[in-house]
């Protein structure tokens, strides 16, 4: 088949090589997200940490992880350009394998969803749907550089915002809630593109259109850190029009902190996309955290 890698090995992959291919370092920001939604809701623990415990295991190693193989399987061929020592174009795990673990995956993730509630189970869906939509045809979301990322901050923070608060109370979280995961969301767009600086000669040479490929590394760099600070801006105006004066104080100061780090990035968007990831995007995500706080009361 075309595209597809060569299978230098057919044995059965070890363990560490599946743990590889669930990717965990990507199963904090939905993780993070599911522990603000949970905060948000203001709800105590007592007699759910069961549900919080699968709502964990849900956002992060299942949701998260699933989307993670999707992406590898129908993404072969270009890890066989961008990362060619990948489990699946590596032949690590061979044949169709990749593709049987993705299907367990998603089974799974849904069965825990629908022990956690049919709310939870319906974002679960969703959120399994967009995994398999972004890297699958005929969508493949993710060769458009505006709804890929945007796909992906829906999924990963959005969704998992709205699973720990559901998880929480039983229902539907309340407006203001609701509003401050879709801004945070909407934001999660620039840390996407950021993401998407270190695939530009694989995305370019395989018609990807990466908004790095598209407008170029220095204007999508300016569009990401502008898409952040307008989500952030915006969030902090409403939790002030709330009387949440703390919060939004917190969140104005971890915008300050990005605002005084862009400036490194923009310089040199391709080699400093890194370092701003981990800079720029932890006071992102503290800033998250900072809002839910307020939502749920607790400062």
């Amino acid at each position: 088949m075309e595209g597809a890698p060569t299978v230098i090995d057919q044995r059965s992959p070890r363990v560490r090589d599946i743990v590889e291919l669930l990717k965990p370092i990507t199963w904090f920001p939905p993780m993070w997200a599911f522990m603000c939604g949970a905060v948000s809701s203001g709800a105590g623990l007592d007699g759910r940490w069961l549900f919080v415990a699968g709502g964990v295991l849900l956002a992060g190693p299942l949701v998260c992880g699933t989307s993670q193989v999707v992406n590898d399987w129908f993404d072969r061929h270009v890890d066989a350009i961008n990362e060619p020592d990948r489990p699946i174009p590596s032949g690590r795990i061979p044949g169709r394998m990749g593709l049987w673990i993705a299907l367990i995956a998603t089974l799974l993730s849904a069965v825990v969803g629908w022990l956690l509630g049919p709310l939870v189970f319906a974002a679960a869906l969703v959120g399994l749907a967009l995994a398999w939509g972004y890297s699958a045809p005929p969508f493949r979301f993710k060769t458009s550089g505006w709804t890929g990322p945007a796909v992906v901050g829906l999924t990963y923070e959005g969704l998992s915002w709205f699973t720990g608060a559901t998880v929480m109370l039983g229902a539907l979280p309340r407006a203001e809630v609701l509003i401050v995961l879709v801004l945070y969301s909407l934001g999660a767009h620039g840390i996407m593109t950021l993401n998407d600086f270190k695939a530009v000669e694989g995305d370019r040479a395989t018609g990807l259109k990466s908004l790095p490929v598209t407008l170029g590394v220095a204007n999508a760099a300016r569009l990401a850190c502008a898409v952040m600070a307008l989500a952030q801006l915006v969030v902090i105006a409403l939790l002030g029009v709330w009387g949440e004066w703390i919060s939004a104080a917190i969140v104005a100061l971890v915008l300050v902190a990005q605002f005084a780090a862009m400036p490194r990035l923009l310089s040199n968007p391709k080699k400093y996309a890194p370092w701003y990831n981990g800079v720029g995007v932890t006071l992102y995500v503290l800033g998250m955290l900072a809002a839910a706080l307020g939502l749920g009361g607790y400062i």
